[in-house]
Protein backbone atom coordinates (compact mmCIF):
# COMPACT_ATOMS: atom_id res chain seq x y z
CA UNK A 1 0.00 0.00 0.00
CA UNK A 2 1.35 3.28 -0.93
CA UNK A 3 1.43 5.96 1.96
CA UNK A 4 -0.56 8.90 1.03
CA UNK A 5 1.88 11.96 -0.08
CA UNK A 6 0.78 14.66 2.19
CA UNK A 7 1.32 12.87 5.30
CA UNK A 8 4.82 12.48 6.51
CA UNK A 9 5.73 9.06 5.59
CA UNK A 10 7.76 6.67 8.51
CA UNK A 11 9.36 4.56 5.83
CA UNK A 12 8.48 1.93 8.01
CA UNK A 13 8.20 -0.80 5.54
CA UNK A 14 12.04 -0.15 4.16
CA UNK A 15 15.16 -1.10 5.75
CA UNK A 16 17.53 1.56 6.83
CA UNK A 17 21.08 0.61 6.83
CA UNK A 18 24.15 2.87 7.02
CA UNK A 19 26.24 2.26 4.53
CA UNK A 20 29.51 3.45 3.83
CA UNK A 21 31.44 3.32 0.74
CA UNK A 22 34.73 5.10 -0.77
CA UNK A 23 35.10 6.42 3.06
CA UNK A 24 32.12 8.31 3.60
CA UNK A 25 28.22 7.08 5.05
CA UNK A 26 25.06 7.56 4.01
CA UNK A 27 21.53 6.62 4.91
CA UNK A 28 19.88 4.12 2.37
CA UNK A 29 16.48 2.60 2.52
CA UNK A 30 15.78 -0.92 0.87
CA UNK A 31 12.89 -2.59 -0.21
CA UNK A 32 11.49 -5.42 -2.08
CA UNK A 33 13.69 -8.49 -4.52
CA UNK A 34 14.76 -8.69 -7.59
CA UNK A 35 17.10 -6.96 -9.47
CA UNK A 36 18.39 -3.65 -7.97
CA UNK A 37 17.43 -0.42 -8.74
CA UNK A 38 18.92 2.62 -7.33
CA UNK A 39 15.81 5.87 -6.97
CA UNK A 40 17.80 9.23 -6.13
CA UNK A 41 15.41 11.87 -4.48
CA UNK A 42 14.56 15.55 -5.98
CA UNK A 43 14.62 18.26 -4.15
CA UNK A 44 14.18 18.83 -1.23
CA UNK A 45 14.73 14.84 -0.15
CA UNK A 46 12.91 11.91 0.48
CA UNK A 47 9.13 13.31 0.24
CA UNK A 48 6.08 10.76 0.49
CA UNK A 49 5.96 11.33 -3.21
CA UNK A 50 9.13 9.85 -3.70
CA UNK A 51 8.60 6.94 -1.19
CA UNK A 52 5.33 6.39 -3.31
CA UNK A 53 7.36 6.30 -6.42
CA UNK A 54 9.76 3.72 -4.85
CA UNK A 55 6.78 1.52 -3.63
CA UNK A 56 6.00 1.05 -7.51
CA UNK A 57 9.71 0.16 -8.21
CA UNK A 58 9.37 -2.09 -5.32
CA UNK A 59 6.04 -3.94 -6.71
CA UNK A 60 7.23 -4.04 -10.25
CA UNK A 61 9.86 -6.89 -9.08
CA UNK A 62 12.79 -5.05 -8.11
CA UNK A 63 14.90 -4.36 -4.75
CA UNK A 64 14.89 -0.62 -4.26
CA UNK A 65 18.22 1.20 -3.09
CA UNK A 66 17.04 4.54 -2.62
CA UNK A 67 20.12 6.80 -0.73
CA UNK A 68 19.25 9.81 1.48
CA UNK A 69 21.35 12.67 0.26
CA UNK A 70 19.73 15.81 1.83
CA UNK A 71 16.58 16.88 4.04
CA UNK A 72 14.82 14.99 6.30
CA UNK A 73 13.67 11.71 5.32
CA UNK A 74 10.11 11.13 5.17
CA UNK A 75 8.77 14.81 5.15
CA UNK A 76 5.96 16.64 3.52
CA UNK A 77 8.27 19.38 1.21
CA UNK A 78 8.10 22.65 3.16
CA UNK A 79 8.42 25.84 1.10
CA UNK A 80 11.02 27.27 4.04
CA UNK A 81 12.47 23.95 5.31
CA UNK A 82 12.95 23.13 1.82
CA UNK A 83 14.62 26.22 0.09
CA UNK A 84 16.99 25.99 3.39
CA UNK A 85 18.01 22.20 1.98
CA UNK A 86 18.16 23.54 -1.15
CA UNK A 87 20.60 26.70 -0.24
CA UNK A 88 22.85 23.93 1.46
CA UNK A 89 23.04 21.50 -1.36
CA UNK A 90 23.89 24.21 -3.85
CA UNK A 91 27.18 25.33 -1.75
CA UNK A 92 27.82 21.39 -0.65
CA UNK A 93 30.92 20.15 -1.79
CA UNK A 94 29.44 16.84 -2.73
CA UNK A 95 27.13 18.73 -5.60
CA UNK A 96 28.10 21.04 -8.42
CA UNK A 97 25.36 23.11 -8.78
CA UNK A 98 26.55 25.63 -10.90
CA UNK A 99 29.30 24.01 -13.28
CA UNK A 100 28.41 22.44 -16.12
CA UNK A 101 31.06 19.72 -17.84
CA UNK A 102 32.04 18.28 -14.95
CA UNK A 103 30.08 15.59 -12.50
CA UNK A 104 29.51 16.30 -9.17
CA UNK A 105 32.22 14.62 -6.49
CA UNK A 106 28.37 12.36 -4.87
CA UNK A 107 28.15 10.21 -8.20
CA UNK A 108 31.61 8.51 -6.99
CA UNK A 109 29.60 7.05 -4.12
CA UNK A 110 26.54 6.52 -6.36
CA UNK A 111 28.19 4.15 -8.43
CA UNK A 112 30.30 2.11 -5.39
CA UNK A 113 26.42 1.82 -4.43
CA UNK A 114 25.57 0.13 -7.89
CA UNK A 115 28.27 -2.23 -7.46
CA UNK A 116 27.29 -3.29 -4.12
CA UNK A 117 23.31 -3.70 -4.72
CA UNK A 118 24.79 -5.34 -8.29
CA UNK A 119 26.53 -7.80 -5.55
CA UNK A 120 23.70 -8.28 -3.27
CA UNK A 121 20.75 -8.81 -5.78
CA UNK A 122 22.35 -10.23 -8.76
CA UNK A 123 20.78 -10.38 -12.18
CA UNK A 124 22.05 -8.63 -15.14
CA UNK A 125 22.52 -5.23 -13.78
CA UNK A 126 21.39 -2.10 -12.19
CA UNK A 127 18.84 0.56 -13.02
CA UNK A 128 18.67 4.33 -12.04
CA UNK A 129 16.60 6.71 -12.00
CA UNK A 130 17.69 9.97 -11.12
CA UNK A 131 15.59 13.54 -10.23
CA UNK A 132 15.31 16.83 -10.33
CA UNK A 133 18.79 18.04 -8.67
CA UNK A 134 20.08 14.20 -9.03
CA UNK A 135 18.40 14.64 -12.36
CA UNK A 136 21.61 13.66 -14.50
CA UNK A 137 23.41 11.47 -11.86
CA UNK A 138 21.84 8.58 -13.48
CA UNK A 139 23.84 9.30 -16.77
CA UNK A 140 27.40 9.48 -14.89
CA UNK A 141 26.50 6.21 -12.88
CA UNK A 142 26.89 4.44 -16.93
CA UNK A 143 30.56 4.79 -15.95
CA UNK A 144 29.70 2.19 -13.37
CA UNK A 145 29.48 -1.04 -15.75
CA UNK A 146 26.94 -2.36 -13.35
CA UNK A 147 24.08 0.09 -14.54
CA UNK A 148 22.35 -0.75 -17.42
CA UNK A 149 18.98 1.38 -17.62
CA UNK A 150 19.76 4.82 -16.61
CA UNK A 151 16.57 7.03 -16.17
CA UNK A 152 16.71 11.20 -15.96
CA UNK A 153 13.89 12.99 -14.69
CA UNK A 154 13.47 16.19 -14.92
CA UNK A 155 17.71 16.79 -14.28
CA UNK A 156 18.28 20.38 -13.22
CA UNK A 157 22.15 20.59 -13.05
CA UNK A 158 23.55 22.98 -13.39
CA UNK A 159 21.26 25.66 -12.65
CA UNK A 160 23.12 28.73 -14.15
CA UNK A 161 23.12 27.22 -17.69
CA UNK A 162 19.75 26.08 -19.12
CA UNK A 163 21.61 24.18 -22.06
CA UNK A 164 24.03 22.72 -19.99
CA UNK A 165 24.75 19.08 -18.73
CA UNK A 166 26.38 17.82 -15.43
CA UNK A 167 29.55 15.57 -16.95
CA UNK A 168 32.57 16.58 -18.37
CA UNK A 169 33.04 15.98 -22.00
CA UNK A 170 35.37 12.89 -21.46
CA UNK A 171 32.97 11.08 -19.53
CA UNK A 172 30.25 12.07 -21.51
CA UNK A 173 31.86 10.14 -24.45
CA UNK A 174 32.76 7.22 -22.43
CA UNK A 175 28.96 6.67 -21.56
CA UNK A 176 28.28 7.19 -25.59
CA UNK A 177 31.14 4.37 -26.80
CA UNK A 178 29.58 2.27 -23.71
CA UNK A 179 25.65 3.02 -25.53
CA UNK A 180 27.26 2.38 -28.57
CA UNK A 181 29.10 -1.01 -27.75
CA UNK A 182 26.71 -2.06 -25.48
CA UNK A 183 23.09 -1.23 -27.34
CA UNK A 184 21.75 0.63 -24.02
CA UNK A 185 19.79 3.52 -23.94
CA UNK A 186 19.07 6.80 -21.75
CA UNK A 187 15.73 7.64 -20.77
CA UNK A 188 14.76 11.21 -19.96
CA UNK A 189 11.54 12.55 -18.84
CA UNK A 190 10.82 16.71 -18.35
CA UNK A 191 7.82 18.88 -18.90
CA UNK A 192 7.70 21.27 -21.60
CA UNK A 193 7.25 24.49 -19.39
CA UNK A 194 9.79 23.10 -16.89
CA UNK A 195 11.76 26.22 -15.61
CA UNK A 196 14.18 24.24 -14.30
CA UNK A 197 14.99 21.23 -17.31
CA UNK A 198 14.74 23.51 -20.29
CA UNK A 199 14.46 22.03 -23.75
CA UNK A 200 18.10 23.33 -24.82
CA UNK A 201 19.47 20.68 -22.05
CA UNK A 202 17.74 18.14 -23.90
CA UNK A 203 18.66 19.29 -26.58
CA UNK A 204 22.32 19.03 -25.46
CA UNK A 205 21.34 15.84 -24.60
CA UNK A 206 20.86 14.62 -27.90
CA UNK A 207 23.94 16.05 -29.54
CA UNK A 208 26.35 14.48 -27.07
CA UNK A 209 24.65 10.67 -27.13
CA UNK A 210 22.48 10.75 -30.14
CA UNK A 211 19.93 8.56 -30.65
CA UNK A 212 21.03 6.67 -27.60
CA UNK A 213 19.20 9.52 -26.20
CA UNK A 214 15.17 8.67 -25.73
CA UNK A 215 13.31 11.67 -24.69
CA UNK A 216 10.26 12.27 -23.75
CA UNK A 217 8.53 15.80 -23.27
CA UNK A 218 4.93 15.80 -21.59
CA UNK A 219 2.44 18.75 -22.28
CA UNK A 220 2.36 20.88 -18.78
CA UNK A 221 -1.85 20.17 -18.87
CA UNK A 222 -0.24 16.60 -18.08
CA UNK A 223 0.17 17.68 -14.66
CA UNK A 224 -1.03 17.71 -11.54
CA UNK A 225 -1.34 21.27 -10.11
CA UNK A 226 -4.15 20.48 -7.24
CA UNK A 227 -3.01 19.97 -3.42
CA UNK A 228 0.94 20.54 -3.79
CA UNK A 229 3.14 20.94 -1.02
CA UNK A 230 4.13 24.02 -0.60
CA UNK A 231 8.14 23.73 -1.67
CA UNK A 232 6.10 22.73 -5.10
CA UNK A 233 3.60 25.56 -5.62
CA UNK A 234 5.71 28.55 -3.78
CA UNK A 235 9.55 27.56 -5.02
CA UNK A 236 9.63 25.13 -8.01
CA UNK A 237 6.25 26.75 -9.38
CA UNK A 238 6.26 24.97 -12.68
CA UNK A 239 5.43 21.45 -13.93
CA UNK A 240 8.33 19.84 -12.68
CA UNK A 241 8.23 16.14 -10.98
CA UNK A 242 6.90 13.98 -13.66
CA UNK A 243 6.95 10.57 -11.45
CA UNK A 244 6.16 12.39 -8.41
CA UNK A 245 4.60 15.91 -7.41
CA UNK A 246 3.31 16.49 -10.13
CA UNK A 247 2.03 13.27 -10.94
CA UNK A 248 -1.65 12.60 -11.95
CA UNK A 249 -2.60 9.05 -10.12
CA UNK A 250 -5.07 7.76 -12.58
CA UNK A 251 -5.35 5.73 -15.32
CA UNK A 252 -4.90 7.11 -18.30
CA UNK A 253 -2.67 10.37 -17.45
CA UNK A 254 0.29 10.86 -19.29
CA UNK A 255 2.35 10.77 -16.04
CA UNK A 256 1.03 7.53 -15.41
CA UNK A 257 2.24 6.53 -18.76
CA UNK A 258 5.70 7.25 -18.07
CA UNK A 259 5.99 5.86 -15.01
CA UNK A 260 4.56 2.10 -16.35
CA UNK A 261 7.29 3.23 -19.49
CA UNK A 262 9.65 3.54 -17.11
CA UNK A 263 9.07 0.00 -14.89
CA UNK A 264 8.96 -1.48 -18.60
CA UNK A 265 12.44 0.08 -19.09
CA UNK A 266 13.84 -1.69 -15.87
CA UNK A 267 12.14 -4.95 -16.47
CA UNK A 268 13.14 -5.05 -20.38
CA UNK A 269 17.01 -4.65 -19.00
CA UNK A 270 17.30 -5.97 -16.04
CA UNK A 271 14.62 -8.84 -15.59
CA UNK A 272 12.60 -8.87 -12.68
CA UNK A 273 12.25 -10.57 -9.44
CA UNK A 274 9.44 -12.92 -10.73
CA UNK A 275 11.41 -13.58 -13.90
CA UNK A 276 14.76 -14.90 -11.90
CA UNK A 277 12.60 -17.23 -10.11
CA UNK A 278 10.81 -18.54 -13.43
CA UNK A 279 14.23 -19.58 -14.84
CA UNK A 280 15.78 -20.76 -11.77
CA UNK A 281 17.04 -24.69 -12.18
CA UNK A 282 14.45 -26.27 -9.87
CA UNK A 283 15.40 -28.53 -7.30
CA UNK A 284 17.31 -31.03 -8.13
CA UNK A 285 17.87 -30.73 -11.57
Amino acid sequence: MTQPPHTPDPLDDFTRREVTLDGATKAVYVAGSGPAVIVMTEMPGISPHVARFARWVREAGFTVYMPSMFGRDGAVPDAEEGKAVFQRACVSAEFRAFAGNASSPVTQWLRALARLAHAECGGPGVGAIGMCFTGNFALTMMLEPAVLAPVLSQPSLPLDNPGGIEISPEEIAQVRQRLDREDLTVMAYRFEGDRFCRAQRFAAYAEALGDRFVARVLSDSAANTRDLPSFFSQVVASPHSVVTAHLIDEAGQPTIAARDEILSFFARRLGTADQARAEAPSAGS
